[in-house]
């Protein structure tokens, strides 16, 4: 009888405490995390769909791998596009196949009574009514009850700062691969912002086009990615490698042998397009603003920021120090979850109602 009780109770617990989920639908990489359990999937945004069934038959790291390698009849997706949902269908498709890889196990434990199911997410700052929405209906349409949308910023703040809600400006610059964002937060909310839509993923379109026109050689997508992993770096390390495609004048394959400084040639224009846009919210900025930034320097979070030397370049150009955070791929999800902690702070920095 005790045991049935103290069972009892579990359960009423379970039930009336909300299971939250946070999500991070990038670019990228999709990742979703749940509440006192941290991280549970980090999968790249893309999905396949066979044309002649109408079916989606490839899903994240799957999808992922088949690049390039496809007959016509398989069509690779990528549902997020600068960080919004550019195809519904298959951004529910596939959110609904990861969740059911990573939240739904943890779900199955509760058999008799269902618990009541949170969404936290993050949408960036620039999204628009309308694409705030759609991300809303996505997980509304995975049977959460309820769903908070988080500007991502005000996310990557949490992420890396302890009190989100003081007063202390800080100066983020999400180096992500669909949108780079950088942001002056302050009390909780986003004193200024800027946007460059051309990012990690339209680094990859930039890198081809350049290498098309010096070498006479068309390259992949997976490859061009590959390339700007392995070679750019900011230390002036000049790393040499070996890359494989097809000849623009013959059509057959080609080989050619890249270096760091050509890589860097060729994303100059896009690292000075982020540094100009790290000076125009500093010019913008009120003089106490600057002059707190000036002595905490800048951070830099999202992908990008894995680059080596890319602190030291940045910091020479604008003036001010510049850190990397901590774990910088994983900033925005971890902001989430620790926003989610906090009824109070989860209750100040939601938007409001769409």
């Amino acid at each position: 009888m005790f045991n049935f009780i103290e069972n009892l109770k579990k359960l009423q617990r379970s039930f009336l405490t909300p299971f939250d989920v946070y999500f991070d639908f990038g670019t990228t990489n999709t990742r979703i995390a749940i509440k006192d359990r941290g991280v549970v999937l980090r999968q790249p945004t893309v999905i396949g769909l066979n044309t002649k069934t109408k079916e989606y038959i490839f899903f994240g790291n799957e999808a992922k791998k088949i690049i390039g390698k496809t007959p016509d009849f398989i069509q690779i997706i990528h549902p997020i596009v600068n960080s919004i949902i550019s195809n519904f269908d298959a951004q529910l498709v596939l959110i609904e196949y990861l969740f059911s890889k990573s939240v739904k196990i943890y779900l199955n434990n509760f058999r008799l009574l269902k618990p009541f199911l949170r969404a936290i997410a993050a949408v960036p700052y620039s999204a628009t009514e309308i694409e705030k929405k759609a991300v809303e209906e996505v997980l509304f349409k995975l049977n959460f009850s309820s769903v908070f949308l988080i500007e991502k910023p005000v996310a990557n703040a949490a992420g890396v700062s302890g009190d989100i809600l003081s007063h202390h400006p800080i100066l983020i610059v999400d180096l992500g691969g669909g949108l780079i964002e950088a942001a002056i937060i302050s009390g909780g909310g986003i004193v200024s912002e800027k946007t460059l839509r051309t990012a990690g993923e339209g680094f990859g379109q930039i890198l081809a086009n350049y290498l098309y026109l010096k070498h006479g050689i068309i390259l992949g997508d997976a490859t061009c990615d590959l390339v700007k992993t392995s070679l750019l770096n900011f230390q002036n390390e000049e790393k040499i490698m070996t890359v494989r495609g097809k000849s623009l004048e013959t059509g057959l394959p080609k080989s050619i042998r890249l270096k760091s400084s050509e890589i860097k040639e060729a994303l100059f224009t896009s690292m000075t397009q982020i540094i100009d846009i790290i000076k125009e919210l500093m010019e913008i900025a009120q003089p106490e603003i600057v002059d707190e930034i000036y002595t905490q320097g800048v951070v830099l979070t999202g992908g990008l920021a894995n680059v080596k030397g890319i602190e030291t370049f940045i910091a020479k150009e604008i003036k001010i120090k510049v850190n990397i955070a901590t774990n910088p791929s994983d900033v925005t999800i971890n902001g989430i979850i620790n926003i989610g902690k906090n009824q109070d702070q989860l209750s100040k920095l939601t938007i409001s109602p769409i």
